[in-house]
């Protein structure tokens, strides 16, 4: 909890509280659903929660902002970012439903009430959604396409190692953040925050 106090001290004790029952939360579902690789449990709060928060250091999301975690996972970014904004709307999805189930369940337990979930496809969702979030989880141009019939203001893709080839046709507005700018843990050193819009 003290790394995640040292970086966001604007979060009030209730989030940080939040953040903190994330460790526990995700090693009982995990014991009975694997949604995160067992060795990676050891490193939960780096690897997870704080790599997901890399997006609130570059974009803060706003009050009223709808934004939608494409391929969730086991929650992340979503949870984390829905803890460090709760005026925000995420809707978290995923093709697998037991994946949804998980995050259903930690968004209960931790009484997210700016949590929705779906179990779909992101290019089956036609609601417009202000940001597209995702961690490692498809090319930027699938994420573009994927997201095109939402009209997002940005989508926010968290990704690690060599982007050149990757981002080299994109005919958007892209940011690169290198994370290790923002964390000093080695875990960061190749992981970075792309922004397109």
């Amino acid at each position: 909890m003290d790394i995640l106090k040292s970086y966001f001290p604007e979060l009030t004790p209730q989030q940080l509280q939040q953040l903190n029952e994330l460790n526990e939360l995700y090693a009982t579902w995990n014991a009975r659903i694997n949604v995160i690789s067992r060795k990676d449990m050891d490193n939960f709060t780096i690897h997870h929660v704080l790599h997901s928060l890399a997006i609130a250091k570059v974009h803060p999301f706003q009050p009223g902002d709808k934004v939608l975690d494409i391929g969730t996972g086991g929650g992340f970014p979503g949870i984390p970012l829905a803890i460090a904004f709760p005026e925000t709307h995420f809707t978290l999805t995923d093709s697998i439903a037991k994946k949804i189930q998980v995050v259903e369940a930690v968004a209960q337990a931790l009484g997210l009430k700016n949590v929705t979930t779906k179990v779909a496809r992101a290019e089956t969702l036609t609601t417009p959604f202000d940001y597209v979030v995702t961690r490692a989880v498809a090319q930027m141009s699938e994420l573009l396409r994927w997201s095109k019939n939402k009209h997002p203001k940005k989508i926010i893709a968290l990704k690690g190692g060599d982007l050149k080839e990757e981002l080299q046709d994109i005919k958007k507005n892209i940011r690169v953040v290198d994370i290790k700018d923002l964390f000093s843990e080695p875990f960061f050193e190749t992981k970075k925050v792309v922004i397109c819009s």
